[in-house]
């Protein structure tokens, strides 16, 4: 999950085989589903939760072959994240990735697979890893008749610079550009992980409560194209966008593959506001972004509160429901 600085955003193909189809229409809201607790209930628990709840895409932080299991023939819509630790070697070796391909994909039949994620908000120099991960993966991928999962890599917010006003966003390092103009090529949207949270946390005088919560009373104009903002979430989505068209990739999708609020445990994290944030996020995506209409899908962090989460205490607490399964507040999908 991201622990970002963004103290200065102040408005701002059909799978074939014995795989099932990803879905053609987008559905707008998934779920991330952590596993760092010890209790938790059992992966097999988990889906059957989702499916009551009517949430139909799950993200995954490792190739868990105990959710994967037991997300076969479930028609959850799934990511996949490559860990971080594996993305060198991905990188380095088309045989490596093919390796991984066939541990992790071909291995589980019935699985709705939507996107693979070589790494997850990937920093320093590592980020040289991206490109040629992905690379490997596609042809991996492609090998096995599996092509039409698309492979990503997800973003932490402050990958952007000049995020206010939003048509300001830039990409803030070069690499960036190497891997949207890939992603284009292959049809493969951009994973970005958007947290209002952290940006009010870390600038409350400037940012106000119910703009960051999707409660109304404030509006935001970007002077430059003449839009306007009601929400601090839509205004750091399109400074993604904007990225997008500097760095020569208007046409990349952003996914937005984790956002959430906190209910417990710092500044501003209440059951109050994580309810306002998600509700709001949930009623709200389906209609896209100033700059961009049409559903955006989303995925929020995170289905249950981690108790064995490292850092600050709020990380922890982004639980849309506690480990027995009973809601954190009251959410409706």
């Amino acid at each position: 999950m991201a622990r970002q600085d963004v103290a200065s955003m102040i408005a701002v193909a059909p799978i074939v085989g014995a795989f099932a189809s990803a879905p053609t229409c987008v559905q707008s809201i998934g779920v991330c589903y952590g596993v760092i607790g010890n209790n938790l209930p059992s992966r097999s628990e988990v889906v059957q939760l989702y499916r009551s709840k009517g949430i139909t895409d799950m993200r995954i932080y490792f190739a868990d072959g105990q959710a994967l299991s037991a997300l076969r023939n479930s028609g959850i819509g799934l990511i996949i994240d490559v860990g971080n630790d594996q993305l060198g070697s991905i990188a380095a070796s088309a045989s490596n990735a093919a390796a991984w391909v066939k541990d992790n994909v071909q291995r589980y039949q019935g699985l709705t697979i939507k996107y693979i994620t070589a790494g997850n908000e990937v920093q320093g120099s590592d980020t040289r890893s991206i490109v040629p991960a992905i690379r490997n993966l596609n042809a991996a991928l492609s090998a096995v008749g599996l092509g039409g999962i698309k492979v990503s890599t997800a973003i932490r917010f402050d990958a952007v610079a000049n995020s206010f006003p939003p048509s300001s966003g830039v990409f803030a390092q070069s690499y960036m550009t190497n891997v949207v103009r890939l992603l284009a090529s292959t049809e493969a949207p951009l994973l970005t992980n958007i947290y209002p949270y952290f940006a009010y946390r870390d600038n409350p005088r400037d940012i106000q409560l119910n703009y960051a919560t999707f409660r109304p009373g404030t509006t935001v104009r970007d002077e430059n194209n003449g839009l306007t903002y009601t929400c601090l979430f839509d205004a750091m989505v399109d400074a993604v966008h904007a990225a997008l068209e500097k760095a020569g990739a208007p046409g990349v999708r952003v996914v937005v593959s984790e956002s959430g609020w906190p209910s417990a445990g710092g500044f501003g994290a209440s059951a109050d506001n994580a309810r306002a944030y998600n509700q709001g996020l949930i009623d709200h995506v389906g209609g896209g972004t100033p700059k961009r209409g049409g559903a955006l899908e989303t995925y929020i962090f995170a289905m249950f509160d981690e108790n064995q989460k490292t850092g600050i205490e709020t990380e922890k607490h982004f639980g849309l429901f506690r480990p027995d399964k009973s809601p954190a507040y009251a959410i409706r999908f």
